[in-house]
């Protein structure tokens, strides 16, 4: 095997071990809302708001993260973000008002993240590899933060039952801090600039000016909305309607489980298939499953089919979302473009944890955040229809436009 492959496979397996940890944590934060929000008198909107500002700093912080691992490598951006996750859970743990929570498990997670996660180690391993298995290698990646929520979420429940919320959270802290090592031995090379390659700026301004660029954003920003809104709320919902704890954190580590399967035939398809087509299929199948979920008999067992079914469908947008965006403009500045399509993402998430936790202490229940979940399904898979793939062509100024 040649040094370039060696690199590439190393890459995509720190890579991995880290959107692993990442993701895997996050996952868990769900099952805090109800002892935090029972042990300090707090409606369920406190805990949901500081999460709906951790998903809106991850995504204003996300272009410049992206930026930072574009220009200096992703290393930095991984070093950086890991210590401020870990910090963020340290405090979490001792926060005992709102704006405790808001600054720790919001501000400081969701800096964290924004180092950790998708478009800084996505962007490393779509420059190591070539063209033609860069969607199968992004789908991989996503696979393995799939398997993080799978493989982490019991033992999450497990600390949780066993020392309480606040001991749990310093524990989980620990174990964020194992992405500094692993950060600092991810040393991609960024792209060197070429003749052909156009500025940052130009970048910019080049993505502004596409019409698909903003399609894929509107698009991104439904995703956020549905798979946060249900992961911090549907443990909520289970228990609101007689559903046992044990099965919420069941359902949410079989969403995590079957998205490894979901992830990675993704990005297999997406290598041999228009990634806009698959991802309106994609939406349009989310929202039949949401609606099946509502309108069944909910019980222990829908309640795991539901998990099932929305796994495979959980982060499969990601690979292809950002195939589209490294197929149109290419791996220079991708993790930095990408960053701003998933700032996108994180304002849907915002709305979508934050909806949820705000309409739940009005009304009493979620029905109309699952309603708005379908609604968006249907909008997001109109959009994706629209999208085109064709690489810009530089010499050519209207293409720019496409």
């Amino acid at each position: 095997m040649d040094a370039i492959r060696r690199h590439a496979l190393l890459l995509t397996l720190l890579g991995s071990l880290v959107i692993s940890l990442a993701m895997g944590l996050r996952h868990g934060f769900g099952l805090f809302l109800e002892p935090m929000s029972s042990d300090l008198g707090w409606g369920r909107g406190v805990f949901a708001f500081a999460l709906a500002v951790q998903n809106l700093a991850w995504g204003l912080a996300q272009p410049f993260a992206g930026a930072l691992a574009d220009r200096f490598g992703a290393a930095r951006a991984i070093v950086l973000g890991g210590t401020l996750y870990a910090l963020g859970l340290a405090f979490m743990s001792v926060s005992e008002s709102a704006l405790g929570m808001t600054l720790s498990a919001g501000l400081l997670i969701g800096l964290g993240l924004s180092g950790t996660t998708f478009s800084v180690v996505l962007g490393a391993v779509g420059r190591a590899v070539a063209p033609e298995k860069r969607s199968l290698a992004m789908g991989i990646v996503s696979a393995a933060g799939s398997f993080g929520q799978f493989a982490m979420l019991p033992g999450t429940l497990g600390l949780l039952e066993w020392l309480g919320w606040s001991s749990a959270l310093l524990v989980m802290g620990a174990i964020a801090a194992l992405m500094l090592p692993l950060g600092a031995c991810l040393r991609d090379r960024p792209t060197p600039a070429a003749g052909g390659d156009i500025s940052l700026r130009a970048a910019l301004d080049e993505a502004a000016g596409h019409r698909g660029f903003w399609l894929l954003c509107l698009g991104f920003f439904v995703c956020g909305f549905q798979v946060v809104f249900i992961g911090v709320h549907l443990p909520g919902y289970l228990f609101d309607n007689g559903i046992a704890v044990h099965v919420g954190s069941t359902v949410l580590a079989l969403v995590g489980l079957f998205n490894i399967v979901g992830t990675y035939t993704a990005g297999w398809l997406g290598g041999n298939h228009s990634k806009a087509r698959l991802l309106t299929w994609l939406y349009l199948i989310r929202g039949v499953v949401i609606t099946l979920f509502l309108v069944v008999p909910l019980s222990p067992a829908s309640a795991y089919a539901f998990g099932i079914a929305i796994g495979l469908l959980w982060l499969s947008t990601v690979p292809l979302t950002n195939g589209i965006v490294a197929s149109v403009f290419g791996v220079r500045h991708l993790s930095m473009l990408g960053g701003i399509v998933f700032f996108f993402h994180q304002v849907g998430s915002f709305m979508g944890v934050w909806l949820g936790g705000y309409l739940y202490d009005i009304t009493g229940d979620y029905a109309v955040v699952w309603k708005l979940t379908i609604l968006l399904a249907v909008v997001a898979a109109a959009l994706h229809w629209f999208i085109s793939e064709r690489p810009i062509d530089r010499s050519s100024p209207s293409q720019a436009r496409a």
